[in-house]
C-alpha cells in the first residue's frame, strides 16, 4: 500500500478528497526580511579560537578527519566498515556551551536580526509611538501628515503594508510629539501650533484644546499656551491628565475632560535675562510622582506632581550645551534614573536622589533633528538612540541605531542603515519585543527576531499576498473618462475628482456622512454645549419679531392694563384728560 501511495504521489494526483491546503510560507518570509548587512560585534565580544583541519578552518567546533584523510590513514586493503570519526571530549563540550552561552545573549536582548519597511510619508518621520497592546502605530513627520498603521489590518509583505489613515491634524505645520494614553482609547497630537489635539483610537478628533492671550504678562492667568508647543505625556495612572510643554517657558496640566482652561500651569524661570526659556521636552515619571522638563537654556528641572510647583525640587543647571535643544527625558521604573538626549551630541545618566551632575556621559554621537529621542531597553539594562547620517569625504555617511550599556554609556551595539539616512525616533515596545524607527526619509524600520518577538511585524509576514482580480482595478482604469477640454459647457462632462483635502472636509460634514447627533454631555440644552459665554449669551436672546406684528395691535392689547394699572400716568389720574378718536366710519357714511 505504501509503494502504491508512492506511486500516486510522485505522478502528482491527489491521496485525500476536498480541497488541498498550500504549505505556509511563513519561514521564506522571515528569510527574505533578514537584515542584509549583518550588525557590527559588540566592542566586548570575543570570539571563539577557530581550530584547523586537513580540511581547512573550521568554523564551530573541534576539527574532524576529512573523509579523503580517514581513507589515506587506514588500510586499503582491510575489509569492513570505516572507523568511527572521533567523539568529542568532556573539555571540548565544556568549549562549545561556553561559546553558545556567549552568541545566545545578542539574539536574546537585541531582536535586530529581521526588519520591516513601512514606506508611506515623504519627509522626516519625526514622531512614533504604539498603543499599549503593540496592535497599532501612529507615526507624525515633517510633511504635515498623521499616519494610522494596524498590524492586524496591512496586508502581507512590504508593498502592502499601509496605513488605515492619514490626515492632517494642524494644516502646513509639522508634527512634533504623539503620545497614546495609558488605556490606548486616545491619543495626543503636538504640532507646531499652540493648541494640543485630541483624538480617539480611530483619528476621529475629540478635542482642540484652548489657546491663551499672548497680551497677558502672567503665564499663570493664560487659560493655554501662548507659545508653540512643542512635546506631551500622559499621566502614567490617570486616564484623563496630561501635560504639554510649549516655548512660552511653562509646562500646562490638562484635564482630558475640560478643553477650555488647564488645570495647573508650571512657570519655568531661567536664570538668564529676561527670565524665561523655552521648554523644549516633558515626561511623566511611571509613578506619576515626577514630572521632568528640559529647557533651552541647559537647565534640567524635575518637581512633584502634588507641589505647588514654584520651584523645582531638582534641578541640573548646565545640563545640556546651552542654546542646544533637548530631544527628550525618560525616567526608569524605579524612578531613581533619567536619561536626557539633546542636540549637543549627549546622551547623559542622571540620578534624582544627586541631581547636580550626571552619573554617566556617553561619547557623540551625531545628531541632526531636535526630535531625536532615547529610550530605555525592557530590562532597563541598555539605553537605545538613534545616530545621524553626516557627510564624508566618500560621500554620504551612514545614520543608524546605537545600544548604550546603562553602566557607564558604553557603545554596546551599532547598525548601520543605508547611506543619507538617519535615525530620528526610536521606540522599543516590551510586549512585542520590536524596535521601530523613524528616519529621515520618510520611512520607519521595523526590527525584529522570529523566536523572541511576538505579533507586530510577524503579522504580516504571516499573511499571504493577495492575487490581483478584476474587482481590485478601479472603475477609472476600466472605464477611461475622454477628457475634452475646450467642449462646450452644455457637452462638458462633470467629473468628480475629489483631492484628499475636499475628502477630509466631506468626512467631518454631519450633513453629508449622515452622522447622528453624539449625546449630551455636561451642561447644555437639547444636546448642544455652547462653546464660549457669548455664544451662551447670544443663543438665549428672545428674537425679534416686531417686524411680522401690526404695530397698532401690539399698541392695543394692552389698553385694557393701562387704564387698569397706569404705571406713568397714575400721579395725573385725576385731572387726566379722557382720549377722543375720530370716527372715520361716520364721517365716510355723511360723504
Amino acid at each position: 500500500m505504501s509503494e502504491d501511495a508512492d506511486l500516486w504521489a510522485a505522478m502528482g494526483m491527489p491521496m485525500t478528497f476536498g480541497k488541498q491546503k498550500k504549505a505556509k510560507t511563513v519561514q521564506r518570509n522571515f528569510d527574505q526580511s533578514r537584515r542584509e548587512e549583518e550588525p557590527s560585534l559588540p566592542a566586548n565580544s570575543k570570539l571563539p579560537p577557530v581550530p584547523s583541519g586537513p580540511g581547512g578552518p573550521s568554523t564551530s567546533g573541534p576539527s574532524w578527519p576529512t573523509p579523503a584523510a580517514r581513507s589515506t590513514s587506514q588500510d586499503s586493503d582491510e575489509p569492513g566498515p570505516s572507523a568511527p570519526p572521533p567523539q568529542p571530549t568532556a573539555e571540548d563540550e565544556d568549549e562549545d556551551s561556553d561559546f553558545a552561552d556567549e552568541d545566545e545573549p545578542a539574539e536574546a536582548l537585541f531582536p535586530v536580526s529581521h526588519e520591516l519597511l513601512l514606506q508611506d510619508h515623504t519627509k522626516v518621520v519625526s514622531a512614533l509611538t504604539l498603543d499599549p497592546s503593540g496592535a497599532r502605530v501612529l507615526s507624525g513627520s515633517y510633511d504635515y501628515d498623521c499616519k494610522l498603521w494596524d498590524f492586524g489590518g496591512m496586508g502581507g509583505g512590504t508593498g502592502e503594508a499601509k496605513p488605515f489613515k492619514s490626515w492632517e491634524p494642524a494644516g502646513s505645520y509639522s508634527v512634533h510629539d504623539l503620545k497614546f494614553s495609558a488605556g490606548g482609547e486616545q491619543f495626543l497630537v503636538v504640532s507646531g501650533t499652540l493648541q494640543p489635539k485630541l483624538y480617539d483610537r480611530d483619528g476621529q478628533e475629540l478635542a482642540t484644546y484652548i489657546k491663551g492671550d499672548m497680551y497677558i504678562r502672567d503665564m499663570k492667568h493664560t487659560a493655554g499656551h501662548v507659545g508653540e508647543v512643542t512635546a506631551c505625556a500622559w499621566h502614567p495612572k490617570e486616564s484623563n491628565t496630561f501635560i504639554t510643554s510649549s516655548n512660552d517657558s511653562t509646562i500646562r496640566i490638562w484635564d482630558a475632560e475640560n478643553k477650555r482652561k488647564q488645570k495647573t500651569v508650571i512657570v519655568v524661570k531661567s536664570k538668564e535675562r529676561g527670565a524665561r526659556t523655552k521648554v523644549t521636552t516633558c515626561a511623566f515619571s511611571h509613578d506619576g510622582k515626577l514630572i521632568a522638563g528640559a529647557c533651552l537654556d541647559g537647565t534640567l528641572n524635575i518637581w512633584g506632581s502634588n507641589s505647588n510647583f514654584v520651584r523645582p525640587s531638582h534641578t541640573a543647571e548646565n545640563a545640556h550645551e546651552k542654546g542646544k535643544e533637548v530631544g527628550s527625558v525618560a525616567f526608569s521604573v524605579d524612578g531613581h534614573t533619567v536619561v536626557s538626549r539633546g542636540t549637543d551630541e549627549y546622551t547623559k545618566l542622571w540620578d534624582v536622589r544627586s541631581f547636580k551632575k550626571p552619573v554617566f556621559t556617553s561619547q557623540k554621537i551625531m545628531t541632526l533633528y531636535p526630535e531625536t529621542n532615547a529610550v530605555f531597553s525592557p530590562d532597563e539594562k541598555y539605553i537605545i538612540t538613534g545616530s545621524a547620517a553626516g557627510r564624508t569625504e566618500s560621500g554620504m555617511g551612514r545614520g543608524g541605531l546605537v545600544f548604550l550599556r546603562k553602566d557607564g554609556l558604553d557603545v554596546e551595539k551599532s547598525l548601520d542603515f543605508a547611506p543619507g539616512e538617519s535615525v530620528v525616533r526610536v521606540v522599543w515596545h516590551p510586549k512585542i519585543n520590536q524596535i521601530l524607527c523613524g528616519l529621515s526619509t520618510g520611512s520607519i524600520r521595523l526590527l525584529y527576531s522570529p523566536t523572541t518577538s511576538l505579533n507586530g511585524a510577524k503579522l504580516l509576514l504571516n499573511k499571504s499576498r493577495k492575487k490581483a482580480t478584476i474587482e481590485s482595478y478601479s472603475d477609472s482604469m476600466l472605464q477611461p473618462h475622454i477628457i475634452t477640454p475646450h467642449a462646450l459647457p452644455m457637452f462638458r462632462d462633470d467629473l468628480d475628482r475629489p483631492t484628499k483635502r475636499k475628502r477630509d472636509k466631506e468626512r467631518d460634514d454631519p450633513r453629508k456622512t449622515r452622522k447622528p447627533m453624539p449625546p449630551l454631555h455636561g451642561p447644555g440644552k437639547g444636546g448642544r454645549v455652547g462653546a464660549s459665554a457669548t455664544q451662551h449669551v447670544v443663543q438665549n436672546l428672545v428674537r425679534d419679531s416686531t417686524r411680522d406684528e401690526d404695530p397698532r395691535e401690539a399698541l392695543l392689547k394692552y389698553a385694557n392694563l393701562a387704564e387698569s394699572d397706569p404705571k406713568f400716568t397714575a400721579a395725573w389720574r385725576i385731572n387726566q384728560p379722557n382720549p377722543v378718536f375720530q370716527n372715520t366710519e361716520e364721517e365716510e357714511e355723511e360723504e
